[in-house]
């Protein structure tokens, strides 16, 4: 049976398998987005190419909306204020986890071009993950949540633009200088006009917004804002999703970040799943793991990068020495920046993605969980030799 010819069965049998095992998953306190991708990893060959076309659409807004949600949550003050208060542990975390993996997958034998992929699925701590847990766990207004938090919020922020040259480059096909300086210039542009646009246009328009938030037509409102610059920076072959988040930004100037982020939300609740669960169709595991070895390093890679910018991070912005251990345990788990950027590999590639972002994601649940009693155990060892420190 063709269920491209009946879209209400097709769709509202994904909805309800969707619902199925997110519920199972949460059940067992692991994240809903590997259940997506498992689920799409386990179906992929029960769907026709046409199927997967629809799919495919439909995951395109989810992840347009997700980012566009993220920016949302960035006026251009906080913007300025988050980059001053954590860019120097920021630097190291890009070094560290996105140069690190870069340099062991080059080492490796991958070609400069999927090991600035590889480094790329490694760089980015999950946020939907890591604030879920944070929330569960009630350690979000600890001195150590507010690092991660920060940390996170800048991730979030170099995500979009390092997506955007990942996807400028594997455009061109090829990485050269020329090319790397067009994406900058691309990006600079883009980013440019936005930031005016906000400061001089959007923001003024704070009491049209307020007034009818509440309104059927602002949905429409805003996912054509979201649209419409997730159009022109593909029309620019960069990322939709850097377009996505500066309209996001834009709106925030309205002031209204949070009233326009509950209409939204409800769309990216239904929409973001597709997204991963088409993912998980493009993982054909018969095709076998490109370099196991290398898979097992970079896991490994995984857990060590964010161990040392958890720690060394935590305290170069203040944290005791038993905070910042309890920080370091809780950053590895890779999500779903992870998938936006294995999504831009060859199929062949993407096989050893899909476990590292399962590995790494799984490792890090078990981690966090675990954070604060290693925190315990190894402060009881080796805390009496640090320098007073506040907790």
């Amino acid at each position: 049976m063709d269920f491209t010819e009946n879209l209400f069965l097709l769709g509202g049998a994904m909805l309800l398998m969707f619902f199925l095992v997110s519920y199972i998953f949460q059940r067992l306190k692991f994240p809903s987005l590997l259940a997506y991708i498992i689920l799409g990893v386990a179906l992929a060959g029960l769907f026709t190419p046409r199927e997967l076309d629809i799919v495919d659409q439909i995951a395109r807004i989810g992840i347009v909306l997700l980012f566009f949600l993220l920016g949302l949550h960035f006026p251009l003050a906080r913007l300025v204020n988050i980059s001053r208060r954590i860019w120097k542990v920021g630097a190291m975390d890009i070094g560290i986890n996105f140069g690190g993996s870069f340099l062991l997958a080059y080492l490796f034998g991958f070609d400069i071009l999927a090991a600035l992929i590889i480094g790329g699925v490694a760089y980015a701590t999950s946020s939907s993950i890591t604030v879920k847990m944070l929330e569960d766990t009630k350690r979000t207004n600890t001195p150590e949540g507010e690092f991660k938090l920060a940390l996170l919020i800048f991730e979030d922020l170099a995500a979009p633009v390092l997506v955007s040259f990942l996807v400028g480059l594997t455009l061109h096909g090829v990485v050269t200088p020329g090319a790397i300086a067009l994406i900058f210039i691309k990006v600079v542009i883009i980013t440019a006009a936005s930031i005016l646009m906000a400061y001089y246009g959007f923001r003024r328009l704070d009491v049209f917004v307020q007034r009818y938030m509440t309104r059927e037509f602002m949905p429409l409102f805003a996912v054509s804002i979201a649209l419409i610059f997730a159009g022109l920076a593909e029309a620019l072959d960069l990322s939709k999703l850097l377009g996505a988040f500066l309209a996001g930004v834009i709106l925030s100037e309205t002031g209204t970040s949070r009233e326009m982020g509950k209409i939204i939300v409800p769309l990216k609740d239904l929409s973001l799943p597709f997204f991963f669960f088409w993912f998980g169709t493009t993982i054909t595991l018969g095709t076998g793991v490109v370099s196991p070895v290398a898979l097992v390093v970079l896991i490994f890679w995984a857990v060590a990068g964010k161990l040392i910018v958890g720690y060394w991070g935590g305290r170069i912005y203040g944290l005791s020495f038993k905070g910042a251990i309890r920080a370091a345990f809780s950053l590895v788990p890779r999500g779903e920046f992870s998938v936006v950027i294995a999504a831009l590999a060859e199929p062949i590639l993407r096989v050893f993605l899909g476990i590292y972002i399962v590995g790494s994601a799984t490792i890090g649940v078990y981690l966090f969980r675990k954070a604060p009693a290693l925190a315990d155990r190894i402060d009881r060892r080796f805390g009496s030799r640090m320098k007073k420190k506040k907790v």
